[in-house]
C-alpha cells in the first residue's frame, strides 16, 4: 500500500492466502459447478461448501449444521431479529444504544411494525453491563440483541454474562460479532448464545460472504427473509457462490491458527500509536482501554473538528466513526450514548490497525497526526 491503512474496524483486504483458494475454483479448470446440483461438478462444489461450513464452525467451537450461510453479518442480523420475531407479534426486543446500523435499523423496522424496542445505554466507557439488560427485560421479551465487541470504540460487552440472564429468563440472545470473530476467543459450547453473526471482509475474506450461527437446541422458530431455492435448510435461498465461501472458511482457520500472535502484535502497535498521539497534548481515549479489541484506538482531539482534521490525514486511511455512517454530519450514536457531548464527538477520530499493519506504518501515522493537528490548532 502507498499510504498507512489504519481503518480495519471498516474492512481489511484480503488474505493472499484467501485469494489464491478463491481464484482456484474460478474458471473451467476449477470447480464451478452449483453446490446445489446432484451431478459431478455440483458434489465438487457442494464439498467445497462443507469443508468451508466445517472451517467456520471450528472457529465458532460450533456443530457445522448450526452455520447458515448468507452475504454477511447485515443479512445475517435481519434474518435473526425478524425471522425470530417473525412468529411472535408485538414481541419486546432489548438491544443496546451502541449497535452497529444493521442491527438498530432492523430494531426501527420492528418499531414501525407495532413491536417495541428497549434501547440500553453503555456506561461512561463505553461498555453495556448485563445488569441493565436484566432491568430491561420484560415478560413480554422475545429476544435480546447487544454486539460483542463496538465498531467505533473497540469495547468489549461482557456477552457471556449478558447470555446468562438471557438464558435464565427464558429469552433467546443474539450477538453481532463482526467486529470480534476473528480477534476475540468465541466458543459456543461454553456461551449462552443463541445467534451469532459474522461478516468474512472483517477477518481478511472476501467481501459479500458472512454467516449466521443459529443453535440447533435452542427450540428457535426461525423464519426465512430470503425465498426462492430452499437452500441453507430453508432459511436463506439462493445459489450458493462457491469461491466466496471457500475464502471465508480459510479465512476463518487462518484467523482461528494466528489469532494470538496476531492479537500481540497487534496490541502493540495500537500502544505504540497512543503513546505517540499522546505526547502531542490535547488527546484523550474515548473508551475501555482494558476491555478492547487489540486493534481499536478511538480519541477526541482538543480544538479540532474531525471533518477539518481527516482532510489532513489524507495520507492515512483513519475514520471519524462507522464507515456506513462516516458521510453524515451527525455526530457518532455510539460516543453520544456514552455521554459525550456533541461538539466532543465531532471531535473524534477512529483508528483501527491490523493483520498488514507495520511499526513503519504507525511512526509515519504519529508524525502525519501531530503535523496535522498542530497546524490546525495553529
Amino acid at each position: 500500500m502507498n499510504m498507512p491503512y489504519l481503518d480495519h474496524a471498516a474492512t481489511t483486504p484480503v488474505d493472499a492466502r484467501v485469494i489464491e483458494r478463491m481464484l482456484s475454483l474460478l474458471g473451467a479448470d476449477g470447480i464451478f459447478g452449483n453446490p446445489s446440483s446432484l451431478h459431478r461438478y455440483g458434489r465438487q462444489a457442494s464439498a467445497v461448501v462443507e469443508q468451508a461450513r466445517a472451517q467456520v464452525a471450528r472457529a465458532l467451537g460450533a456443530d457445522p449444521r448450526e452455520i447458515i450461510l448468507t452475504s454477511g453479518a447485515t443479512e445475517s442480523n435481519n434474518l435473526a431479529i425478524l425471522g425470530l420475531l417473525a412468529n411472535k407479534p408485538r414481541a419486546h426486543v432489548v438491544t443496546s444504544a451502541i449497535e452497529h446500523h444493521a442491527v438498530l435499523d432492523v430494531c426501527a423496522h420492528w418499531q414501525q411494525q407495532g413491536g417495541a424496542v428497549t434501547y440500553v445505554p453503555p456506561n461512561a466507557d463505553g461498555q453495556v453491563e448485563a445488569e441493565a439488560i436484566a432491568r430491561a427485560i420484560q415478560p413480554e421479551t422475545g429476544l435480546v440483541s447487544v454486539m460483542h465487541a463496538n465498531n467505533e470504540t473497540g469495547v468489549i460487552n461482557p456477552i457471556a454474562e449478558i447470555g446468562e440472564v438471557c438464558r435464565a429468563r427464558g429469552v433467546a440472545f443474539h450477538v453481532d460479532a463482526a467486529q470480534s470473530f476473528g480477534k476475540l476467543a468465541l466458543d459456543m459450547k461454553t456461551l449462552a448464545v443463541d445467534l451469532l453473526s459474522i461478516s468474512a471482509h472483517k477477518f481478511y475474506g472476501p467481501k459479500g460472504i458472512g454467516a449466521l450461527y443459529v443453535r440447533r437446541r435452542a427450540g428457535l422458530d426461525l423464519q426465512p427473509r430470503v425465498h426462492g431455492g430452499g437452500q441453507e435448510r430453508g432459511l436463506r435461498s439462493g445459489t450458493l457462490a462457491t469461491h466466496q465461501i471457500a475464502g471465508m472458511g480459510l479465512a476463518a482457520e487462518i484467523a482461528l491458527a494466528e489469532r494470538e500472535s496476531d492479537h500481540a502484535r497487534i496490541a502493540a502497535l495500537r500502544d505504540q500509536l497512543w503513546d505517540g498521539i499522546a505526547a502531542i497534548g490535547g488527546v484523550t481515549r474515548n473508551g475501555n482501554a482494558r476491555a478492547c479489541l487489540p486493534g481499536h484506538l478511538n480519541v477526541c482531539v482538543d480544538g479540532v473538528k474531525a471533518h477539518l482534521l481527516l482532510p489532513a490525514l489524507a495520507r492515512i486511511a483513519v475514520s471519524s466513526g462507522s464507515a456506513c455512517t462516516a458521510g453524515a454530519t451527525a455526530p457518532s450514536h455510539v460516543l453520544t450514548a456514552m455521554g459525550l457531548s456533541v461538539d466532543a464527538a465531532h471531535r473524534s477520530l477512529r483508528f483501527s490497525l491490523g493483520r498488514t499493519t507495520t511499526a513503519s506504518d504507525i511512526t509515519e501515522a504519529i508524525g502525519v497526526f501531530a503535523e496535522a493537528v498542530q497546524r490546525l490548532r495553529a
